[in-house]
């Protein structure tokens, strides 16, 4: 498969959102983003095309910020111009990636209702409309995307679930993205403090609208176990144990996560996990 893909892609969903997530461009990605959603909404678009998904781990970025494991990236004082600058670029990272995670979720998972593809290319335009926000402010601190080194944990998770939208939408949106509406609260806090007002107005509505994202990903998990005859929280449960090896950290925004489709027993698991992981260090 090319770019600029070969299946028809002014008509074929799944082609569209392929040749939008091979774009390494972060501005014609969020053009091609909206022109997506557009289109599927105005019917210009169908469910069609032969093509194979494209591949998960060739996402369309680029070739900037260098990425390095998560241990290497050096920790700055948000009391610091350079530290806030260093923070938004990472959270910046984070928006670009769930760009190409919702398009792939698109193009990857072919036999769900029309209302899956409407959500996640409604995340798409969000998660785009988010990123550039953010660059937006971190060009009028002097930098911009790729001028700090990122990590790929995200991007990786989503290649460890590209096989059954079920542990992609119990892993991606409920675990790794909903780690967002835990962290967020203290960072707005801690920017308050250092009077970073228009960064906490960003993270505002980043964590808002995260939180829908979080309900669209609870939403569609839970729709594969009653498709398949499952007990979601049964299977949360062996879908952590399986894919996570200890990696659930605490405190959670536990009323954010219950907005987000949470149930109490979800919550409980959560807790009992970060708390055998904490004892574990």
């Amino acid at each position: 498969m090319t770019e600029a893909s070969t299946d028809s892609a002014d008509s074929c969903l799944y082609a569209a959102a392929a040749r939008a997530l091979a774009v390494r461009d972060p501005q014609a990605k969020g053009v091609l983003v909206d022109d997506l959603r557009n289109d599927w909404s105005a019917g210009r678009l169908r469910r069609r095309g032969s093509e194979p998904p494209w591949p998960v781990d060739a996402p369309g970025r680029p070739a900037r910020p260098g990425l390095v494991p998560p241990r290497d990236l050096v920790h700055r004082r948000l009391s610091t111009e350079a530290g806030r600058a260093a923070l938004i670029h990472a959270i910046a990272h984070i928006e670009f990636n769930a760009i190409n995670l919702a398009l792939d979720a698109v193009q990857r998972f072919r036999d769900m209702p029309d209302t899956y593809y409407s959500d996640w290319l409604g995340v798409a335009q969000d998660e785009a409309r988010h990123f550039f926000m953010l660059r937006r402010r971190l060009q009028s601190l002097g930098h911009d995307y790729g001028d700090f080194p990122a990590h790929d944990g995200l991007w990786a998770a989503c290649c460890d679930t590209a096989h059954d939208v079920m542990v992609r939408m119990a892993l991606v949106p409920r675990v790794l993205e909903a780690r967002g509406l835990d962290v967020t609260p203290g960072m707005i806090r801690r920017l308050q403090a250092a009077k970073d007002t228009e960064t906490v107005d960003c993270l505002r509505i980043i964590l808002d609208e995260e939180q829908d994202h979080v309900r669209i990903g609870s939403t569609w998990f839970a729709y594969c176990c009653r498709q398949r005859g499952l007990d979601a929280e049964r299977i949360f449960r062996d879908l952590l144990s399986r894919y996570m090896h200890g990696r659930i950290r605490g405190p959670f925004n536990e009323s954010a996560r219950l907005d987000a489709g949470f149930s109490r027993e979800d919550m409980r698991l959560l807790k009992e996990l970060s708390t055998a992981n904490a004892g574990g260090d």
